[in-house]
């Protein structure tokens, strides 16, 4: 059957509306039009161009935890402490983010295995607010933290985010300190804490968790730094390299150990597992 085909049998099946607007996904690399179920079916990653999209919490947790994992409930908080206000309440945007996502908050913690090898996985959900570091962001990454120290096994935590969250001002940023000192308890346990960046991963997030890995391994093509190349540019008035803050970048100068594809992430952190915390032999 080809492509016209598909498209007009799945024409029939969808409402009108749905079809203008759901039907095709615009790549935003190399701008091929693409149909959206096949898509969706290859993980989310352009089949002409290789570029990896940005993907949901959920997501993410079925590509890289075997079947039968938990996810932990996020912890509450207090919210809006500082009672911000700028063109709309905190409050406010924290309610139309919700009603976009089945969570509460940016990040998602997942109990379970890798390809047999038990693990625990945080994930950051760029959708919510730019996955945006507050103090529910930080509680949930130091819940996973501890999920970890007590089932023994690695931490992978999946970045994601814009840096840390405005609206909470200097309590967004106590959440550095606070995620650092976990990642120190779990190296003193001796437990794996690996790193996997995504686009994009930035600001106060890269100057904590994201880069305090034993391992880091980042997806094709991911933006990952600290301040933006406008203000880098500006501050040292120099042409910035091709490719720099790109995943590939990095990996070539040392910043990022590997560069994985979508569809090999798992096998690859399974094979990491088995490394850095082998199996016990029944």
């Amino acid at each position: 059957m080809n492509w016209f085909n598909r498209v007009r049998n799945s024409l029939s099946f969808l409402p009108k509306r749905a079809s203008e607007k759901d039907l095709w996904i615009k790549c935003p690399s190399c701008q091929e039009m693409i149909f959206a179920q096949e898509y969706h079916e290859n993980d989310d990653v352009c089949p002409r161009c290789e570029h990896h999209g940005r993907i949901g919490a959920d997501q993410r947790l079925e590509l890289l935890l075997d079947e039968g994992y938990s996810v932990l409930d996020q912890p509450d908080v207090r919210e809006d402490p500082l009672k911000f206000k700028d063109t709309a309440k905190y409050t406010d945007r924290l309610k139309k983010a919700r009603a976009k996502s089945p969570h509460k908050d940016a990040f998602v913690t997942g109990s379970g295995a890798i390809d047999g090898h038990a693990a625990v996985v945080g994930v950051q959900d760029f959708t919510f607010m730019g996955g945006s570091m507050g103090m529910a962001v930080g509680t949930a990454f130091c819940q996973g933290a501890e999920e970890a120290l007590k089932r023994r096994c690695p931490y992978i935590v999946v970045t994601a985010a814009g840096g840390a969250r405005m609206q909470e001002g200097i309590l967004s940023l106590m959440q550095m300190p606070k995620a650092t000192v976990m990642t120190r308890r779990l190296k003193e346990a001796g437990l794996p804490y690996v790193v996997v960046l995504t686009d994009p991963t930035t600001g106060g997030v890269t100057a904590s968790y994201a880069m305090l890995g034993d391992l880091h391994i980042a997806e094709p093509g991911a933006l990952i730094g600290f301040a933006g190349q406008r203000v880098i540019k500006d501050t040292i008035r120099e042409q910035l390299p091709e490719g720099f803050q790109r995943a590939e970048y990095l990996h070539k100068h040392g910043m990022v150990d590997m560069v994985v594809h979508r569809h090999d992430l798992k096998a690859t952190l399974a094979t990491v597992l088995d490394y850095l915390q082998p199996r016990k032999a029944a």
